[in-house]
């Protein structure tokens, strides 16, 4: 089970800057690179909440479930 992080993505299409979304959420850029990258292990639903008020989408626009055997399949 993998979960993929697409908020890059989304960003892009909103044309708002990962420095933008950081001062909205209040979390440091350092914090949102390892979002951004899928290294982060979890995240409160209090910052998921922000960032998707902020972005104005739905949390799975960010995040979305991609199953191990696809993920094999693709790398």
């Amino acid at each position: 089970m993998k979960i993929h992080v697409n908020l890059s993505k989304v960003l892009k299409e909103k044309n708002i800057t990962s420095k933008e979304l950081c001062e909205y959420v209040g979390i440091t850029e350092a914090n949102m690179s390892i979002l951004r990258s899928g290294k982060a292990k979890g995240i409160r639903f209090e910052t998921l909440e922000k960032i998707c008020e902020y972005l104005e989408c739905e949390p799975g626009e960010i995040l979305t479930f991609i199953e191990e055997e696809k993920d094999e399949e693709n790398r």
